[in-house]
C-alpha cells in the first residue's frame, strides 16, 4: 500500500532513504629513497597508496571516513621510506603505500602499492600487500645497482632499473567521482646515480625521483601518489620525497538531501554535478551520519 487515505486523499509515500554510495578511497603515499654519497644506487620511488573504488556500496545509517596522511621520506641509507597511512571508508580500507628503499641493504616496503627498492640477486622491490579484489596496487620496480626503481602505481608496476638513470613510477588511476576525470596514486620516480637523471613520477600525482643532489619531490597532495627518490653526490646525504596524502570521496543521486552531520575532525567540501551531490574529504577522521 503507497500511503493511507486521509479525509478521501491519499498521502504521500515515505521519501526513501539514501542506502547506497559510490565511493573512492585512496591512501597516503609511501615515502621515497634517500641517498648518500657513498650510495651504490639513487633512492627508490615511494608506491602509491592503495586505490580503491566501487558504485552502489550499501551504507549503514552512520560511518566512519579517515584520510590517511603520506609518509615521509628517509634520509641517506639509514632505512626505508615511511609508509604511507591507510584512508577509510565504512567497511573498506586503502592501505599506504610502501616507502622506497635505499642501497642494496633495503629493499622497497609493501603496501597499497609496493617501493621500489634493492637486492643483491632479483626481486627488490616491495609487493601489493593486502591482496584485495580488484588490486589496489601493484608491486615496486627492482634493481640490483645503479639507479634508483620506480615505485609502484595503482594501475602499474614501477618500473626496474639496470642502468644508472632512475626509472619512473608506475602510473595511477582515473576517477571522475568529484565531478571530473582526475587521476590517482602514481608511484614516485626512482633517483639517479651520481651524474644520471631521476626517473619521472607515474600519472596520478607521483614525486619524480632526483637528477641532481637534491631531495627526492613529493607525491601530489590528495592523489595519493608516492615520493621520488632522493639523489647524493659528492658528500651530500639527501631525502627521499615524501608521500602525497590521499582522499576518500563519496557520490549519490542528488534527489537525496545532503548528509545529516559530519564529525569536526575532517576537512571536506561538497558540491553537486551531473545529478550527483559529492562529498570529498581530504583530511582528518570522523564519524559521518546520514
Amino acid at each position: 500500500m503507497i500511503g493511507a487515505i486521509t479525509a478521501g486523499f491519499l498521502s504521500p509515500a515515505p521519501a526513501a532513504a539514501l542506502s547506497t554510495v559510490d565511493y573512492l578511497v585512496v591512501a597516503g603515499g609511501g615515502g621515497g629513497g634517500g641517498s648518500t654519497s657513498g650510495n651504490t644506487s639513487g633512492g627508490g620511488g615511494g608506491g602509491a597508496g592503495g586505490f580503491r573504488t566501487a558504485a552502489s556500496f550499501s551504507i549503514a545509517s552512520s560511518f566512519t571516513v579517515t584520510v590517511g596522511g603520506g609518509g615521509a621520506g628517509s634520509t641517506g641509507i639509514a632505512s626505508l621510506g615511511t609508509q604511507g597511512s591507510s584512508s577509510v571508508f565504512s567497511s573498506i580500507t586503502s592501505a599506504g603505500g610502501g616507502g622506497g628503499g635505499t642501497d642494496t641493504q633495503y629493499p622497497g616496503g609493501s603496501g597499497g602499492s609496493g617501493g621500489g627498492g634493492y637486492s643483491a640477486t632479483t626481486g627488490g622491490g616491495g609487493i601489493s600487500t593486502p591482496v584485495t579484489s580488484p588490486v589496489q596496487g601493484f608491486r615496486g620496480g627492482s634493481t640490483t645497482t645503479g639507479g634508483g626503481p620506480g615505485g609502484g602505481g595503482a594501475s602499474q608496476a614501477g618500473f626496474d632499473n639496470a642502468t644508472t638513470a632512475g626509472t619512473a613510477g608506475g602510473d595511477g588511476s582515473s576517477n571522475s567521482y568529484s565531478g571530473s576525470a582526475v587521476t590517482y596514486a602514481g608511484g614516485g620516480g626512482g633517483g639517479g646515480y651520481q651524474t644520471a637523471t631521476g626517473g619521472a613520477g607515474g600519472a596520478g600525482g607521483g614525486g619524480a625521483g632526483a637528477s641532481s643532489v637534491a631531495n627526492g619531490t613529493a607525491g601530489t597532495t590528495n592523489r595519493g601518489g608516492g615520493g621520488g627518490g632522493a639523489r647524493g653526490y659528492n658528500g651530500s646525504t639527501v631525502t627521499g620525497g615524501s608521500g602525497g596524502s590521499g582522499i576518500v570521496i563519496i557520490r549519490y543521486a542528488d534527489t537525496f538531501p545532503a548528509l545529516t552531520s559530519i564529525g569536526g575532525g575532517l576537512t571536506y567540501s561538497t558540491t553537486t554535478s551531473g545529478g550527483f551531490r559529492i562529498y570529498s574529504f581530504t583530511a582528518g577522521t570522523g564519524t559521518v551520519t546520514v
